[in-house]
């Protein structure tokens, strides 16, 4: 364990050296340059042939379960309370975005027209998801903890329920006839705006208030931060981006049933979530990451693949109990003034002059 930490650490070393040496104008592009060029790649590389169908299916749902995990991550993590019932939110963004494409917009005679409507139907069913979150955040923030947890499994079973008695869409059979409009390409597409959008979130005043109520809730309402409001806030976001990943994954499996929905489906983003480290976007991404891939790594052995891979998670929980990068982040992920060189720079420029000359303390 003790080498592979040196390894690590002698790696970042190199690597911050290397980019320290790079001029300030490659810098600030590098990132814009790697998002437009992987955004390429996703259009062409699949065209071309270069990543097969099976990798592009495993790439696609490594996608979606990034979203899903960041928009948990935002509840579980930044927030520091525990909802366990995000499967639900998925199922109403799955559901309305798949009634969308099959019935409302043929009925509108925009047939034709659906490919390009498929952003606008995973928007409508985001904000159903985010509505419902939204009828669930008002009772549900009135407990804390394990009663949070009891409440939002109760919303995941309702849902499913709900859906196993409607007959008008499947029912327990479940709801098909979508036309496969997830891509590569567009999933990508929603995992970068779920990132820029959750990060932008992260470092605004709601961001930092719900921070405040991770660590002290009380102490957060006495310096004046609405903490219902935050909470409430926080929690239809997510439910909202849980939405949308319900309507990509209803539309790369072109059939969608109310048992893919259940608890053990929430469970998965859990583990995703604290394996990848609570209270980190980057985390949330290795996390979703490592564990679908992982997953799929395991399959040939079937069945045992759904012990050897919480297994693992076990392991990692006692040598690493924060997650892989848990309360960490990755540089390119902050805002500039928020990254350690800004403080160090700040300090010398503005704190250490003052504390310079300043006259010294006398003792009363």
């Amino acid at each position: 364990m003790g080498k592979v930490k040196s390894l690590i650490s002698a790696f970042k070393e190199r690597w911050d050296a290397f980019y320290s040496s790079w001029p300030e104008p490659v810098k600030r592009a590098a990132v814009p340059g790697l998002v437009a060029f992987f955004f390429l790649a996703s259009i062409f590389f699949p065209a071309w042939g270069i990543i097969n169908l099976y990798w592009q299916q495993v790439l696609i749902y490594v996608g979606i379960n990034i979203i899903l995990t960041l928009s948990l991550n935002l509840v579980n993590g930044y927030m520091g309370e525990f909802s366990v019932g995000h499967a639900g939110f998925m199922a109403v963004g799955a559901y309305v975005s798949s009634i969308l494409t099959v019935w409302v917009f043929p009925k509108l005679g925009l047939s034709q027209y659906t490919p390009y409507l498929f952003p606008l139907a995973l928007i409508i069913g985001g904000l159903a998801a985010g509505l419902t979150g939204l009828v669930v955040a008002f009772p549900s923030f009135r407990t804390r903890g394990d009663y949070l947890a009891i409440v939002t499994l109760s919303w995941n079973m309702i849902v499913k329920s709900v859906l196993e008695n409607i007959e008008a869409i499947g029912g327990p059979r479940g709801f098909m006839g979508m036309p496969k409009l997830t891509s590569l390409a567009w999933v990508y597409v929603w995992v970068v705006i779920t990132i820029w959008l959750i990060r932008n979130l992260v470092y605004s005043n709601y961001g930092r208030g719900a921070l405040s109520i991770r660590e002290d809730e009380i102490a957060a309402s006495l310096v004046s931060v609405d903490t219902r409001t935050v909470k409430i806030v926080t929690f239809v976001i997510a439910s909202f981006f849980a939405g949308i990943a319900g309507g990509l994954y209803a539309h790369v499996l072109v059939f969608i049933n109310p048992k893919a929905f259940s608890i053990l489906k929430s469970t998965d983003i859990l583990v995703m979530v604290y394996l990848g480290g609570i209270g980190s976007i980057g985390g949330s991404i290795l996390g979703a990451t490592v564990y679908t891939v992982l997953l799929e790594l395991l399959r040939p052995l079937q069945v045992w693949r759904w012990v050897i891979g919480p297994l693992l998670l076990v392991f990692l929980m006692i040598f690493r109990p924060h997650g892989i990068m848990g309360m960490r982040e990755w540089k390119f992920l902050m805002p500039p003034e928020e990254r350690p060189e800004s403080w160090r720079k700040e300090r010398e420029l503005f704190v250490l002059p003052k504390l310079a000359g300043s006259p010294p303390l006398r003792c009363c």
